[in-house]
């Protein structure tokens, strides 16, 4: 097959045009395969050649302005269209198309929890032509006029409103100008609530077993969705351009979510069949809000080449955490009353959770610029390697550091000019920096070339010295001065502290090359028995620009017991206290009162020791001490994971691991203790789930097993009885028939997943070679189950049983990608991967697979960025073993 590249890509756009796509869909003919019928009109502006993509099972017939073509003259994924006179045409194609199994192009899932199946689409990059033929392109947007046959009693939905017609057939209302990589159909007997706002009909759909789950949430998702819709027509001119707002919550999904108009698509792990926390809560809202902003950017204005995907996804990324902390809803929610925000703290959820995301991949071999030269993205299959960190957390993070220094109302005025001239149409990066430079006299291109054509992060120190004398106090901010790029002091003139003479000075010094605008927060030792010893409080926050004029800033009073960079996290840049305040950080974390300058100081305390800066064993006594006496739960959870999947899973050496993991233990049994009178229920469930994760002997497992409760609460849903069962086969302390007693009481899609996953990390050598062989040799097993026996394979602790596997996985893994393609590229990639083996042979094995010419580009990042992770793993390693 072949990939598109960007110069056939320019060719073509300026070859033709394409007005119209006439498309059905009979979905009845078979599990196998289904029939797609195209008619496209387009217009060729000179006389030439070009080419259609399509991906058929069978092609049966090719016509052009009336004529029949040869069918066999379809190359690979191309079909040529030769000697085009200038002027209008209609091409036809039929065909008959595959199913996917791996998320891409049309997906078929058979629910076996009843038998039933559903359909959807997905069709982004290149996967328009696994379902119809299409000039397979994002600028060459076109109206899409869908009609679907599919079978009685199931549900056809589309990018614009769907009407039954009788019998099966489905007419989907004409899009508007949309590129082929947003069109959608999802079809299958789905569940549905629908409701109706601003004049347009909302629906959530999803399958029909988790019909109960999404009833009880249904006010939440929908109230939540109005709530965005409306915020977003307070912040955009231009109206919603679409005319109907559906969402399907899908099965194997393999993004988090697609942003097709009218028919966002989910994964279905959004409908809770168990019990999740107030930030799982959070973070699906904040997929919602990602989703919707979408709408605007990305469908209305869509980007004209790959090499700008971050213009998508860093504004979405942005716009959705942003956006969910100014919503009110109408009605209460949780504990949150109506009318108040419901989820004020995301900052602090993306600080812990998506930053590190970024931090990651800016800092591995294949990081790439915010916005790549578009010489960097050459083709469609190297486009698909930068939906990373960097596209969104890093970009979103550059968006949030542009707001600070622009402020809003002038970013909104540039995004508002944006889609006034741009709306169903195409931009580039370029456009966006010119429209957002009309609202403002600051040097926006210099900004855009210093933070979003650079790469790496900047790292920010502090150097807080007290001067023995002053005749008097200044306080001194960088500000930037309007237009000319150039920092200016702020000389607010005033006098000595108390006139005691006192201040203090800090210099902020600078690797890397970005302007910062950042807060410093200044922190005092609280005295007295109203609050009680090592509490924090705020003394002092100011604005600085990074670099300044090169003289210190002086701030009024005694040196603080803690100054923090970064505060409020509006930048993007590793940060280094001084000494003290270090200490101060290690010591009083806990007692600091905002998360966010919280989650400041964990980033950096996970950013040491990924650096060999800061002892692995010191990050645990830190969690050890002060996460009892957390109350974010992002922040609890952000922590645990890294201090588990990261801290005792790896960068801990075996012979210590152990005592990692007991740590670990012994922290969530005291959240667990902290949490017994039911008034934290979100972080009980945090508790016990690492708890769960951490057990080295499996006797307090089984009894909460066989009990169907932890002691105290909560009784065992569905993910948490999985969860303690995966544990005892790590363990070896269950077996095949326990977990076949278990897939017969939970026979849902997850359920199979988690039989999938304990049968794989049974620490026997039949269960490591079936799993082997399902994973490598039997090509039967969809994108979730492959990831699932995947996540139960590779196990610390079972090194003998898997040493042998490790050199297996590169030539298997390999040919794997090149017979299933991308998705199962980047699954094996992501978790079939050997993690689990932290040594010097491990790491030359797989530096000598990546020299394999076969890889595939999809396979080859993941094991590049994998092995750089491995190379950290043993730095890491090494620099604890030597403090």
């Amino acid at each position: 097959m072949s990939v598109l590249t960007r110069d056939e890509a320019q060719t073509r756009a300026r070859f033709l045009d394409v007005e119209r796509y006439t498309i059905a869909l009979d979905l009845t003919t078979g599990a196998e395969t289904f029939d797609s019928h195209t008619v496209i009109r387009f217009t060729a502006h000179a006389a030439g050649d070009t080419f259609v993509e399509v991906k058929p099972a069978t092609l049966r017939s090719v016509s052009l302005d009336g004529q029949p073509l040869d069918p066999a003259l379809l190359d690979g994924n191309r079909y040529p269209l030769t000697g085009l006179a200038a002027g209008p045409h209609e091409l036809r194609v039929d065909a008959a198309m595959h199913y996917s199994r791996t998320g891409e192009g049309m997906h078929r899932f058979t629910d076996p929890t009843d038998g039933e199946t559903y359909l959807y689409t997905q069709l982004f990059m290149e996967d328009v032509q696994r379902v119809f033929a299409a000039f397979d392109q994002p600028d060459l947007k076109s109206v899409f006029a869908i009609d679907v046959t599919a079978p009685e009693g199931w549900t056809v939905l589309g990018n614009g409103i769907a009407e039954h017609t009788g019998e099966g057939h489905w007419t989907i209302a004409p899009t508007p100008l949309v590129s082929t990589y947003l069109v959608a159909v999802a079809a299958g007997p789905w569940h549905s609530v629908t409701t109706e706002h601003a004049g347009l009909p909302f629906g959530i759909h999803c399958r029909r077993s988790l019909a109960p789950y999404l009833d009880a949430d249904a006010d939440e998702i929908l109230g939540i969705t109005r709530a965005c819709y409306d915020r977003y027509h307070e912040k955009f001119d231009e109206p919603y351009p679409f005319d109907s707002y559906d969402q399907a919550f899908v099965p194997e999904f393999n993004a988090g979510a697609m942003e097709n108009p009218g028919l966002v698509t989910f994964r279905d792990e959004f409908v809770y069949r168990s019990a999740v926390t107030d930030t799982e809560r959070q973070t699906r809202a904040m997929v919602i809000a990602h989703e919707m902003a979408h709408m605007w950017f990305g469908d209305l204005v869509t980007l004209t080449w790959w090499d700008d995907i971050w213009l998508n996804e860093s504004f979405a990324e942005y716009m959705g955490y942003q956006t969910l902390t100014e919503i009110a809803l109408p009605q209460a929610l949780h504990s949150v009353a109506a009318g108040q925000t419901p989820f004020p703290d995301t900052w602090v959820d993306f600080g812990v959770a998506r930053k590190g995301w970024g931090y990651d991949a800016d800092q591995r071999p294949s990081t790439h610029p915010v916005a790549p030269d578009p010489d960097a993205v050459p083709d469609t299959a190297s486009a698909l390697l930068n939906f990373d960190g960097i596209s969104y957390a890093k970009g979103a993070s550059a968006l949030r550091q542009l707001v600070a220094w622009l402020g809003e109302k002038d970013f909104l005025a540039g995004i508002n000019t944006h889609f006034a001239r741009h709306k169903f149409g195409n931009a580039t990066l370029t456009d966006f920096i010119d429209n957002l430079a009309s609202a403002t006299d600051r040097d926006v291109h210099a900004w855009a070339e210093q933070w979003l054509r650079t790469t790496g992060i900047d790292t920010l120190t502090a150097v807080v010295t007290e001067p023995a004398a002053h005749g008097r106090s200044q306080t001194q901010t960088q500000t930037q001065t309007q237009g000319t790029g150039h920092a200016q002091r702020e000389d607010t003139g005033l006098t000595p502290a108390q006139g005691n003479g006192q201040s203090w000075c800090l210099t902020v010094t600078r690797d890397g090359s970005r302007p910062h605008r950042v807060a410093v927060a200044a922190f005092d030792h609280a005295l007295g028995a109203e609050t009680g010893p090592g509490l924090l409080t705020l003394r002092d926050r100011f604005e600085t620009d990074v670099p300044g004029d090169g003289a210190p800033t002086v701030r009024s009073g005694r040196r603080p017991a803690l100054v923090v960079l970064n505060d409020g996290d509006l930048t993007y840049a590793k940060v280094r206290l001084d000494g003290a305040s270090w200490d101060t950080a290690l010591t009083s974390l806990s007692a600091i009162p905002d998360p966010l300058t919280r989650a400041v100081l964990w980033n950096t305390a996970r950013d040491m020791v990924r650096d060999g800066e800061l002892a692995p064993a010191t990050y645990l006594t830190t969690a050890r001490t002060h996460l009892p006496y957390e109350t974010d739960l992002a922040l609890v959870q952000g922590v645990l994971s890294f201090a588990a999947g990261q801290i005792a899973d790896r960068y801990t050496a075996p012979e210590d691991r152990p005592r990692a993991l007991a740590t670990l233990a012994g922290l969530c049994r005291d959240l667990i203790r902290r949490t017994e009178d039911g008034s934290h229920p979100g972080l009980r469930l945090i508790a016990v789930r690492h708890f769960i994760d951490a057990a080295t002997q499996p006797d307090t497992l089984q009894s909460w097993l066989e009990d169907g409760t932890v002691h105290g609460g909560p009784e065992l849903d569905p993910e948490l009885r999985w969860r303690i069962l995966t544990r005892l086969a790590v363990l070896g302390a269950t077996d095949e028939t326990a977990i076949d007693a278990e897939l017969a009481a939970d026979p849902s899609a997850t359920g199979r997943e988690g039989a999938a996953r304990c049968r794989a990390a049974l620490p026997t050598p039949e269960a490591k070679a079936t799993a082997w062989d399902a994973l490598f040799t039997d090509d039967t097993l969809s994108n979730y189950l492959f990831t699932a026996t995947a996540q139960g394979f590779w196990q610390p602790g079972q090194d003998e049983l898997l040493a042998a596997y490790v050199p297996r996985f590169y030539p298997d893994a390999t040919a794997l990608a090149a017979r299933r393609g991308p998705a199962i590229a980047e699954a094996a990639g992501r978790y079939a991967f050997p993690a689990y083996a932290v040594d010097a042979q491990s790491l030359a094995i797989g530096t000598r697979a990546l020299e394999d010419p076969d890889l595939i580009p999809a396979l080859r990042r993941k094991l590049v960025d994998q092995l750089d992770d491995l190379r950290r793993a043993l730095a890491v390693r090494t620099a604890s073993a030597t403090d």
